[in-house]
């Protein structure tokens, strides 16, 4: 499954929507569960089946969880734009005001000088206008000023346009954590009501590999960075699959490829989909390890090539990290990082 984490630009409604159609083109595009040949097989076929729609619905999660952290950022750099902004007017209506002060009591200036130094940067040169004895320096100061004040005004609006996107962004990311953990919880019900024998075939089927994949031999990585994503993602086996998670002590499919990589030094996006596009394809009869393995048409799935015909992934909940098959289902691209 896909992965977790931080104000981003206008196409979060955009990329919210692609999210939430994850949801509703998974329950149509899975189809219908053949009719069972053995007592079990129709509820071992939900089970696989709202996985993979939870898997989706990780990775919508994720999307919106990464916008979310964008935006908060976008929003921290808006408000330091904004204080120096703010410190910038205040040094220059300073400024003139001791200017002013200064010529008001010589006797050279309009007391109606102080009028300028409202809060309405559009009312500046209309009343400075009504000043018969402003210098040309002057007026080219509160120009300034009023443009400043302007640019200030536009900051701050883009500024509460980024917190209201980011509140959408919030509420996406919760909608699509209810959505996951009811399939998930779903899906765990309907296992536990299996007899042990029957997980344990259900998990034996998850493993298995699928005819015509060639036999990848023990080969090296391609680069030292996928040699060192290979080493971290080893070091991660055993640990829980954990939705929406990107390590240390969890992961979810696309969570513990980021992992990985990152301890190599190279940053991936948080999801399966935007995984698939971080570097550059190549066949599935020439995986090198630290390869990703990206399955299915949507892309909701992600391993990394080990080698020996083996990928490591986090597989769903309550299968730990662990080595399967690399054809354990239909592999839709490999990504060279």
């Amino acid at each position: 499954m896909g992965s977790h984490r931080r104000l981003a630009p206008s196409g979060f409604d955009r990329g919210a929507s692609v999210a939430v159609s994850f949801l509703s083109v998974a329950a149509a595009a899975l189809g219908a569960v053949p009719a069972a040949a053995a007592p079990y097989d129709d509820t071992r076929a939900e089970v696989d089946r709202l996985y993979k729609q939870a898997e989706k619905a990780t990775e919508a999660y994720n999307e919106a969880d990464e916008r979310a952290d964008e935006l908060r950022a976008e929003v921290r750099t808006a408000r330091d734009r904004i204080a120096r902004q703010q410190q910038r007017i205040n040094s220059m209506r300073e400024s003139l005001g001791s200017l002013a002060g200064a010529q008001y009591r010589s006797g050279g200036l309009d007391p109606s000088l102080a009028l300028l130094f409202s809060d309405d940067p559009d009312d500046y040169l209309d009343k400075a206008s009504r000043l018969n004895r402003i210098t040309a320096h002057q007026a080219g100061e509160l120009k300034e000023l009023q443009e400043a004040m302007r640019e200030l005004a536009q900051d701050r609006e883009e500024a509460a346009g980024k917190l209201r996107e980011l509140e959408k962004s919030r509420k996406a990311v919760t909608a699509h954590k209810k959505t996951v953990e009811q399939k998930l919880a779903t899906a765990r019900r309907l296992l536990n009501s299996l007899p042990d024998s029957e997980r344990d075939a259900y998990d034996r089927a998850s493993r298995s590999g699928r005819d015509g994949i060639p036999d990848l031999g023990g080969v090296t990585a391609a680069s030292g960075r996928g040699a060192a994503a290979v080493a971290a993602a080893r070091s991660a086996l055993g640990k829980p699959y954990i939705w929406g998670a990107n390590g240390p002590s969890g992961f979810d499919c696309s969570g513990l490829m980021q992992w990985s990589y990152a301890q190599a030094g190279v940053s991936l996006p948080r999801t399966s989909q935007g995984q698939r596009y971080a570097g550059r394809q190549v066949p599935l009869s020439e995986a090198r390890p630290g390869d990703l393995v990206v399955y299915r048409g949507d892309a909701s799935h992600v391993g990394m090539y080990m080698g020996n015909g083996q990928v490591i992934h986090a597989p769903y909940p309550g299968a730990p990290v662990r080595y399967d098959p690399v054809g354990m289902m239909p592999v839709s691209s490999v990504t060279r990082v």
